[in-house]
């Protein structure tokens, strides 16, 4: 018999069926059991009302898995609506423990590092499991918004040969005696495929060695990367990111719906255009209101992103507010410096909820312009060689942003730690499961 899953019961009112899942819970009265059993769709109820039976369940352990085939009845106590009766159990594997969380609570109240040591168990937790398919929804619409708009998706190595920003940064490695490393970012290589394909976005991994601890750092996450060809300048850049933004909004509205009513988290309104501000503006802000001085600093603290974040909810009604302009100094050797202001750079930041959730920007296009700007931070070119052959041989205006999709589901969520949103978190202690 073709298995059904718990969140269509209700559709197979009055046939005979056959569902599969994990002992979630069981409740015993004096004349009938309850079996809560979960699958990936939610909750679903069986009712047992043979004493012998019912004997054999309370010896089940939490997270047995089982097949059930019975009868579908309406009932309006039940979850979604229906239950089964008369059921067929069999078992297809007992836990060799008892498990040491108890998923049935509607909540995991533990520490975060408990939490992730017991992450195989604890990711089965209807909430655990909820944060992640906001993740997959974000994906899916990441794509379908770029995919709509001409892009190409494409994979890059994630074993490079060079650092794409820093080398302090890059985590080393032995590749058949030579050095080698875990790619930073696919920077350099969607910059290329611009070259073929003109419009490019990839989902993947990317790696930074950083000694950061903080909640909003780890070691080993999702880019979510885009760059594409023939623009003005970085406010085309811009507004793909909006529409990519709003696109992944839109999908965890359709896909997630259940997920997000889960969570009791509102999705945020992605304005048709988002308002954006010059980093000395913002600068100037901050300091009016604050007293601090900032005139010297070329880049935003997270207080001060907080604090833009603030401001843009209540002067904008937006959750979401373009930082543009950032200092030359604080941007990588590839970014088109701004042709009014060249301390400037046409890049931005994209803050959400005041957070940084993107980073993008217009980049050089020119060879020459690259030589230039390599020898001006004292990197030879020779490092930079294949890098360098797409400009070598002719690429239009381009520019790109990478979406850190682990921040963004955490901001989502409202996770305090990023590490909630990222399924095994790799960090300055973390290396298991």
């Amino acid at each position: 018999m073709q298995r059904v899953l718990v969140d269509e019961l209700a559709h197979h009112v009055g046939e005979q069926i056959t569902l599969a899942g994990w002992a979630h819970r069981q409740r015993r009265l004096s004349q009938v059991t309850f079996l809560i059993l979960r699958d990936r769709s939610g909750l679903g109820q069986v009712v047992i009302t043979d004493p012998a039976q019912a004997d054999e369940v309370a010896g089940f352990a939490p997270e047995t898995v089982l097949t059930i085939t019975g009868d579908v009845v309406a009932s309006a106590q039940a979850p979604g609506g229906a239950e089964l009766h008369n059921p067929e159990i069999q078992v297809l594997a007992a836990p060799a423990e008892a498990p040491p969380i108890e998923l049935w609570r509607p909540s995991l109240s533990m520490q975060l590092p408990r939490l992730l040591d017991l992450a195989p168990v604890a990711l089965r937790h209807p909430r655990q499991r909820a944060v992640f398919h906001t993740s997959a929804a974000s994906i899916a619409g990441f794509r379908a918004a770029l995919d709509a708009r001409g892009f190409t998706e494409i994979q890059t190595p994630k074993i490079v040969a060079s650092a794409t920003e820093s080398g302090a940064n890059v985590f080393a490695l032995d590749y058949f005696g030579r050095p080698a490393y875990l790619a930073q970012s696919p920077q350099f290589y969607k910059q290329t495929m611009v070259g073929v394909f003109e419009r490019v976005y990839e989902t993947g991994p990317v790696f930074r060695a950083e000694p950061h601890d903080t909640p909003r750092h780890i070691s080993e996450y999702v880019s979510l990367d885009a760059e594409l060809g023939f623009i003005t300048d970085h406010r085309d850049v811009m507004s793909v990111a909006r529409d990519a933004v709003a696109g992944m909004v839109d999908e965890v509205h359709v896909r997630a719906a259940a997920a997000v009513s889960a969570l009791e988290i509102t999705l945020p309104l992605v304005p048709a255009e988002i308002p954006a501000i010059h980093f000395a503006d913002a600068q100037h802000l901050i300091a009016s209101a604050t007293g601090e001085r900032l005139d010297e600093e070329p880049d935003l603290a997270p207080a001060h992103e907080r604090w833009l974040g603030e401001w843009a909810l209540r002067e904008h009604n937006s959750e979401l507010l373009f930082v543009t302009g950032y200092p030359m100094v604080k941007r990588p050797f590839y970014t088109h410096p701004d042709p009014a202001r060249p301390e400037f750079s046409n890049s931005f930041d994209l803050l959400f909820r005041g957070l940084e959730l993107i980073t993008g920007g217009q980049r050089l296009h020119r060879y020459d312009d690259y030589l230039a700007a390599l020898a001006a931070r004292g990197q030879a070119p020779a490092d930079y060689a294949s890098y360098l052959q797409a400009f070598k041989f002719g690429m239009p205006p381009h520019g790109g942003f990478a979406i850190g999709l682990e921040r963004w589901v955490a901001r989502l969520t409202g996770a305090a730690n990023i590490r909630e949103a990222t399924l095994f978190p790799r960090d300055l202690t973390r290396l298991a499961p």
